[in-house]
């Protein structure tokens, strides 16, 4: 059994380890805007759990979804950041509700193998090897268990590759894509000033999540795209509005395990 204790360098690579504070005092207990604002309130409808379910929350973090979830359920959220974890645990109140630390593209040692719902909530983009994510959520759900995967849009927000333009002439907002088919490994710098502290971003196209999914042996059963519910003001509010709400910011997948 492979473990995040005895995959120091996978750490060092892809987790959030470093920048755990920072993250803390970025979102909050209760997530930044759009968590709280669109991606929790959807993801909470696409998963739709019902009393007495369980749910493995797959690159937890510091318990966001957690806490957003009901409270009658059984939950168990696994991530690499070690201080992380430790911030969920210490937000959680929860005797039905656990965290582990263990590298998710490895195999995982649970107690609970068939969970009725497995969700990966904004961080499956910040997963090298998202395949091996995907097999494991399938590892552990029971048949028919719905796996639910929430990402930056696939399309509209790939790092240093997607940015806003103005068409003077039609005075319309657009959204430039330089490329969006070829995977990259994109550096995120978090580090405040000039201290540099590195996360990664992973960019794939959509149908690599599909193929990957399809190996595992789920059937995607819906796709949605979520667009700002935040509303300009002055000059440019017209075109701005018209913009945000054409361009999402976010793609939900939902499948069943077959």
């Amino acid at each position: 059994m492979r473990d995040i204790q005895h995959k120091p360098q996978r750490r060092q690579d892809t987790s959030w380890q470093s920048v755990a504070n920072k993250y803390q005092k970025s979102v909050g207990s209760s997530g930044h805007y759009y968590h709280q604002h669109v991606v929790i309130p959807q993801a909470k409808k696409l998963l739709d759990l019902k009393p007495n379910d369980s749910l493995l929350d797959l690159g937890s973090g510091q318990g966001v979804l957690a806490r957003a979830v009901r409270q009658d359920i059984d939950y168990l959220g696994i991530d690499l950041a070690t201080d992380l974890i430790r911030l969920a645990e210490r937000q959680n109140n929860n005797p039905r509700f656990k965290f582990i630390v263990a590298d998710i593209t490895y195999s995982l040692s649970l107690p609970n193998k068939d969970f009725s719902h497995a969700a990966i909530i904004l961080a499956l983009q910040n997963v090298e090897n998202f395949s091996a994510v995907i097999s494991n959520a399938a590892k552990h759900l029971k048949p028919q268990g719905k796996f639910l995967i929430v990402i930056n849009h696939p399309y509209f927000r790939i790092p240093r590759q997607t940015s806003w333009g103005i068409d003077e002439k039609s005075k319309l907002q657009y959204r430039r894509v330089n490329m969006y088919m070829s995977p990259l490994k994109i550096p995120i710098d978090m580090g405040p000033g000039g201290e540099h502290k590195l996360t990664w971003s992973f960019h794939n196209p959509l149908s690599a999540y599909s193929e990957a999914l399809a190996k595992s042996g789920f059937t995607i059963t819906k796709i949605e795209e979520w667009v700002s519910d935040k509303e300009s003001e002055g000059k440019a509010r017209k075109m701005e509005n018209r913009s945000r709400a054409e361009i999402p910011l976010f793609m939900a997948i939902l499948a069943d395990k077959r």
